[in-house]
């Protein structure tokens, strides 16, 4: 005789309201500034080359002293979750981007941002004094190479206590820059990272059966590559993609259709990896894992985010934000001529390129 279990069904209730409070909807939180249904491929389209941009804050933007303790205190009165701290910089195409679309034009964006914080405006080049969530008193520079903001714009959330919840690095279309917004609002940071929440968010990018941009370009597997105990001959580029990915489309018909940058690229080793497969993989320190596993260890959670290692193994810079041609065959001279061992910071680096080429 076999015996059935049978659950009384106010358990089974309690049960799942416990799960459901547990890992609760990735959804808006307030109906008043509803989301964009979807991306769109335009959102991805500028031309990032060097020239003269007019950049202006929005009227918005908090006008601030820099004395950022004192902010967080005016931010708690004011009924504000915290406060975001925006690092830019003169002609940036990304910065005017974020500051012309996100904080302009994208009405949703702006008045849930001026619902739930302060924004306040860090030059990454100024000499003005600051004082930081911590209290140490150092100038807009030295703040900003503090944070290590080796793309412009760069965003860092801090709560009303002055911890840090969240960053941005460089420059995020509004359907992503949303999803941002009511992740940190929602305060699902206290259970979960950003790459769980939209794992969540967006189920159908962890099952789409869609293949990967195939190119030449990327080696087949296995993908061991290991370099902790054996020195590379070539530095290495991994490619973290996901199927049903504009961003990652416009990579591979923009960019990477460049002779000069495959050229580059080319003389590295590149691989390509689906970010929610479970594909096997051997990491440069040598740890063998599934891509989801080392994606998810990485706190990767944008498509595509390009990892760049030396020839030990060690990162030397990744770019997780959307990238364009001219970036992108920077960050590559970076690495191939080995500046990030003479300048830590890509920005820093870059910057002084830029005043050569106008000599």
């Amino acid at each position: 005789m076999t015996a059935s279990l049978r659950l009384n069904p106010l358990f089974l209730l309690f049960l799942y309201l416990c799960l459901a409070g547990a890992v609760a909807p990735a959804q808006p939180l307030d109906p008043a500034f509803p989301p964009p249904k979807t991306e769109d491929a335009a959102d991805y389209l500028f031309n990032d080359t060097p020239k003269t941009r007019e950049l202006h804050h929005p009227s918005w933007f908090k006008h601030s002293f820099l004395n950022l303790p004192e902010e967080l205190t005016d931010a708690k009165k004011r009924g504000k979750l915290g406060i975001i701290v925006y690092f830019g910089q003169e002609n940036c195409a990304y910065c005017e981007r974020l500051l012309t679309v996100n904080f302009t034009e994208r009405k949703d964006i702006v008045l849930y941002t001026q619902k739930f914080f302060e924004v306040i405006a860090i030059d990454i080049w100024g000499q003005l004094p600051l004082i930081t969530p911590a209290g140490q008193q150092m100038t807009e520079k030295s703040y900003a190479d503090q944070e290590k903001t080796n793309f412009t714009p760069s965003l860092i959330f801090y709560t009303l206590q002055g911890e840090e919840i969240f960053r941005m690095r460089g420059y995020y279309p509004p359907y992503r820059f949303r999803a941002a917004l009511d992740y940190v609002v929602g305060e699902y940071y206290r259970q979960e990272n950003f790459r769980q929440y939209l794992e969540r968010a967006e189920p159908g990018m962890v099952f789409a059966e869609e293949d990967l941009n195939s190119n030449a370009l990327f080696s087949a597997p296995p993908y061991l590559l290991k370099r902790h105990q054996a020195t590379a001959e070539r530095p290495l580029a991994v490619f973290f993609e996901q199927p049903n990915c504009h961003a990652c489309d416009l990579l591979h018909s923009g960019p990477l259709q460049n002779p000069a940058l495959l050229a580059d690229l080319k003389k590295m080793e590149v691989v390509q990896l689906n970010m929610w497969a479970d594909t096997p993989v051997q990491t440069p320190s040598g740890d063998k894992i599934s891509a989801r596993a080392w994606a998810d260890q990485l706190g990767l959670f944008y498509t595509p985010t390009l990892l760049f290692f030396d020839e030990q193994g060690q990162e030397i810079i990744r770019v997780d934000s959307t990238v364009q041609l001219y970036r992108l065959s920077k960050v590559l001279k970076y690495i191939l001529d080995k500046e990030y061992r003479r300048y830590p910071l890509f920005q820093r680096w870059h910057t002084e390129q830029v005043i050569q080429e106008q000599k």
